[in-house]
Order: C-alpha cells, then structure tokens, then sequence
C-alpha cells in the first residue's frame, strides 16, 4: 500500500524515523512509502487534512495546538486528530554557552545574553515552563527572539550572546570546535513527549494495517538504533544530512542517545504528553485542557511491541 509521510523539518532528533526509511524496515512491513515536507513547520497538522500527506511526524504540540483552536475534541470526547507512535520521548534541545558552567541552575540565565530558539515554538515553551516551576518569570530573562539558530551559533562564537538554546547538530559542531560548552540537556527534565507519528481520525479509522504497519516498523528502527554504535547508525541516516561532517553526525546522535532522547518503543506515555500540555498551558499557547485519550491512540504501539 502506498503511504505518504511528511516530516515537519529536518533535524538529527528525528533520527528514529529517518532510520526506519534507511532500513526499509516499513516496506518489510507491507508499506511503499514516499517522504515529503510542507512549506512551514507549522502546516504539519494541516497537511494530513488537505490531501498533502496521509501521516506526518511532528510533535504532539502541533496535535494540542490544532485541537485548541478547533474550540476542544467533538461530541464525543475524540479529536479529529490522532497520534500512535512515538520516538523522540524527551525534548532534545540544549543550552549551549560560551563559557563552561558546571551545576548550571535556570538562574545562572538571569542577566546572561540569551537567545532561544525561533524555528518553532515548543522548546521555548518547556524552557519557559522549567522557569516558572523555579519561581522564576521567563520575561525576566535578557532574551533575544526571532533568530535562527546558525546565526545564534554565529553570535556565542563571535562573542554576542553568553548562551543559546539549539538542538543537534550545533551542539557537537560548538563544542567539538571548542567555542560553545554544553550547559544544559533539556532531556535531563525527563519525559516530555516531542515527536510522533500523527494523522487524521477518519485516516486511521480507514487503514488501521497503515498505522499498525508504521508503528511496527519504527520499533524494529528502534530496535536497531539501542543495539548499535553511533557510527553505524550515522551511516545509515548520512544521505539525509550531507551538509553534516559524518563524525559531527556520529557525535550527534551520540549524545541524544546517552541522554534518553529516543524511546526504545513506539508507546507515547502519559506523563510525556501531560509534561508538554502542561507547558503549553502554562505559556497560554493553547487554552484547553487537551485529554490525553482524545488524540492519542497507543493500540499499534502496544500491538508492535507484543502487548
């Protein structure tokens, strides 16, 4: 069966999904699959609805967000918006600054030059949320906005910014060089749940053996990426970051697996999803209280792995 997939950017942190293409493990599963992008991260959501994409891996804030503005779930309590499968269980973005910082607390950003990250919303959204759980107000911070991260990257070499929040592969290239020190490993809050496979109710409904086949071949791309070196799994996803130097790559995936970026099944835990909506809530990006079994659909995670 043919099934067109969408990714939302290109990032290392989706190194899982990446992988499963590389190993063909979902067309070992039934599948003839296609990858494309929509034009802005944001439209992820949207394209599942607007004959773009059949599933779309993104983050269940996007999920959040689109149910949000729908007003809440329909009548009976289900969104027309659906995850089951989840791979990237802990936020994988780090504070990077130009000095070492040892013990580092959310209080050593008060009076620094800070900029986070502008790309999307979410990784502000939970830094912004570990602030207030320490009584802190994130308008406090001396905070630039509105910057991508390679010119952020280009401001803590040239001595602009004391500190910038990004994710892989600019860590390993700032601290490989020497001009950035990793501060802070957000993953190291614990689950907050940021990518999952999504798609429309009335798709799922529709081809239940899609989403089961998915699910089962992200957990044997899983599987692979707990059981083998860096290397070799940089190896395989290189052809999807030519730009990036294949030890920066391997440096890369490194550290998010060390950190516990990657779950080892495709089950999206409660505590993760309730850890994000918490933030979002927190931050006013979205007003409703989204209930975790509206939108999020664990049977194919649960199936692929035995359970």
């Amino acid at each position: 069966m043919v099934v067109r997939l969408f990714e939302s950017l290109r990032a290392v942190f989706y190194t899982p999904y990446y992988l499963a293409l590389a190993l063909r493990c979902y067309e070992r599963r039934g599948l003839e699959v296609s990858l494309g992008r929509p034009e802005r991260p944001a439209d992820a959501a949207l394209s599942v609805f607007n004959g773009s994409a059949d599933v779309t891996w993104g983050g269940p804030m996007r999920m959040m967000q689109h149910i949000d503005r729908q007003g809440g779930p329909g009548p009976d309590g289900k969104a027309d918006i659906v995850g089951f499968a989840e791979a990237v269980t802990r936020d994988p973005f780090y504070l990077v600054g130009r000095e070492p910082l040892t013990a580092f607390t959310v209080r050593d950003l008060l009076g620094k030059r800070f900029a986070s990250v502008s790309e999307v919303p979410t990784p502000w959204q939970c830094l912004a949320d570990d602030l207030r759980r320490s009584g802190l107000d994130p308008q406090a911070l001396d905070r630039i906005d509105g910057r991508g991260m390679s010119e952020n990257a280009d401001a803590l070499r040239a001595g602009e910014l004391d500190v910038i929040q990004v994710f892989e592969p600019f860590v390993q290239t700032l601290v490989a060089e020497g001009s950035g020190h990793i501060w802070y490993s957000a993953a190291s809050r614990g689950p907050t749940s940021y990518t999952t496979w999504y798609t429309s109710r009335a798709y799922a409904e529709s081809n239940p053996q899609v989403l089961a086949a998915l699910a089962a071949g992200l957990h044997d791309a899983q599987q692979w990426l707990h059981a083998n070196p860096p290397a070799a799994i940089a190896e395989q996803v290189q052809p999807y970051f030519e730009e990036v130097a294949p030890e920066i790559l391997a440096g890369a995936i490194e550290r998010y697996r060390a950190n516990g970026v990657w779950g080892r099944d495709p089950v999206l835990p409660v505590v993760g999803f309730v850890r994000l909506k918490s933030a979002l809530l927190a931050g006013g990006f979205i007003e409703r209280d989204i209930p975790f079994d509206s939108c999020i659909d664990n049977r194919f995670a649960l199936q692929a792995i035995g359970r």
